[in-house]
């Protein structure tokens, strides 16, 4: 069987590997072009384009999977079935109509339940306490096929979607190592949907990043852990941008009475925020044109000051 894989983020490279470590035949790897990083806008290439390639897998990478030359492309290694994690494009009916055996797709979420393209990251943001990884069939819709297998995993008070990326890629590919010997004899019986349960999950903006100090200690703290380490959680100082990587767990609402958003307390555990119903310490900062720093580094050389107001 004839196996091409579609993926693009690290959370796609654990389930590529183990397809080859037990010996499932790749025939190519499908994922986004070479984007520009950093600072210096280096063109570098995805997490799993790096992975095939030191696997000596072949490698496409269309920059629409839509377009008849990328099908086309694609078609002549005439896969038998294509697994995709994170790859990051809606697959047209052209290609979900290629292999025999159909098209699976790890999800990083317990569907119906945030379907989209980041449902790790919005799971932490809103709170969630569990989270886990369905097994799916694909189909024209977003994230809308029939499942085949889920598995939970507990989201903890000190996960980021760093961390989650990480726990929930490994759940993946031990999802797809036990249900793929079935699979690859046919399609087997897979549970429809509930679309009335579907919640959605879509990528974040700008506004998604910026901290709303109107919100909860808690609803605040979410959101940092949530936007780390990728973005990361922003507000404004001084009219510039002024990142968030991380802040301590909430315990106690503060008393004051200060305006949400107003710096009540710089030192070395941290900068104390007061949010809408209390406040919050940011424990490692980023100002504007500088490197993220612990609340020590910063404390020492910091010209924030008590009743300054971020925004």
């Amino acid at each position: 069987m004839k196996i091409v894989f579609m993926g693009t983020p690290a959370f796609a490279v654990p389930c590529l590997q183990m397809l080859v470590e037990e010996g499932y035949e790749v025939a190519a790897v499908v994922t986004q072009p070479d984007r520009p990083q950093g600072r210096k806008k280096i063109m570098a290439p995805s997490p799993v384009k790096e992975a095939a390639l030191a696997l000596g897998l072949p490698v496409l990478q269309p920059e629409r999977m839509r377009r008849p030359e990328a099908v086309a492309e694609l078609a002549a290694y005439e896969p038998d079935l294509i697994v995709t994690a994170a790859y990051g494009q809606i697959l047209p009916k052209a290609v979900l109509d290629l292999p025999r055996n159909g098209c699976l797709n790890v999800h990083g979420s317990l569907l119906p339940e945030y379907r989209g393209g980041a449902p790790i990251q919005r799971s932490i943001i809103n709170g969630e306490q569990l989270t886990g990884v369905t097994l799916m069939y694909m189909a024209e819709g977003l994230d809308t096929g029939d499942m085949i297998s889920r598995v939970e995993v507990p989201i903890e008070d000190e996960d980021t979607s760093g961390t989650m990326f990480s726990k929930l890629s490994l759940a993946g590919r031990d999802l797809l190592r036990a249900e793929l010997p079935r699979l690859i004899n046919g399609r087997v019986e897979a549970e429809a949907q509930d679309d009335s349960a579907a919640t959605y999950a879509p990528n974040l903006s700008r506004e998604d990043e910026r901290i709303d100090w109107n919100a909860s200690s808690r609803e605040t703290y979410n959101r940092v852990r949530g936007l780390v380490p990728f973005s990361g959680a922003f507000t404004l100082w001084n009219g510039e941008t002024f990142k968030v990587w991380a802040a301590a767990l909430p315990v106690q609402g503060s008393a004051s009475s200060a305006l949400p958003g107003t710096v009540l307390a710089v030192s070395g555990q941290g900068v104390e925020v007061k949010t809408g119903d209390g406040s919050l310490l940011l424990t490692t900062v980023q100002p504007s044109g500088k490197k993220a720093m612990d609340a020590a580094a910063f404390s020492r050389g910091a010209a924030m000051k008590p009743g300054t107001v971020l925004g």
